[in-house]
């Protein structure tokens, strides 16, 4: 069976929504795309590479598929993340998207999201990890399919934004595995889902 781990780019009150590019997403009107950047620390990329260089496949919604395949599909500023992301399976949820899908090695999963994630965990043996696509988080959320959740938590404040854990989420009993504070000031905290209490 496969552990799902969540890696995720927070503000201090849990937006989630656009951090790395002032377009990435505007939805509702969002206008501080790119506000993780100035968080930036070489380690961040060392934690993600601890599950990007093992065993790993890649499970993302819609939005953060088309995102990361424009970004990065033949992108040059960086050939190892490039290479990572293109060479690895990458499973897909979408309702409006069709095959074949634009980027090498990807897969659309079909039929309702948490039966058919909650299959792919059973069968597979790699760990899937999830950027982003926080529909699909909040979705395997309300199911207990995830298992892991990193969290780079940036001290900044936004107010507004689609947040990971919105007021409307089902409670979560989580446990610190692990934490770590970069030079920029961001927290990096691991966490494992635990039992209910």
């Amino acid at each position: 069976m496969a552990k799902i781990v969540v890696i995720e780019h927070l503000t201090l009150d849990g937006v989630m929504q656009s951090p790395g590019l002032p377009d990435e997403d505007t939805r509702e009107g969002f206008e501080y795309g790119g506000w993780a950047v100035a968080g930036n620390d070489p380690f961040m990329m060392k934690v993600q590479s601890k599950y990007m260089s093992s065993s790993w496949s890649l499970l993302v919604g819609r939005t953060t598929y088309e995102g990361l395949e424009k970004a990065w599909a033949n992108s040059s500023k960086d050939r190892s993340i490039s290479e990572a992301l293109s060479n690895v399976e990458k499973f897909v949820t979408s309702t409006i998207m069709v095959e074949p899908l634009p980027w090498e090695n990807s897969i659309l999963l079909k039929g309702e999201i948490p039966e058919t994630v909650a299959q792919l965990k059973k069968e597979h043996n790699k760990t899937i990890v999830i950027f982003g696509s926080g529909k699909l988080v909040r979705s395997l959320m309300q199911h207990d399919l995830i298992d892991e959740y990193v969290l780079m938590i940036h001290p900044l404040v936004l107010g507004k934004g689609r947040r990971l854990f919105p007021s409307d989420s089902s409670t979560a009993h989580l446990n610190l595995v692990d934490s770590v504070t970069t030079n920029t000031g961001v927290i990096i905290a691991t966490y494992r889902t635990a039992p209910e209490q």
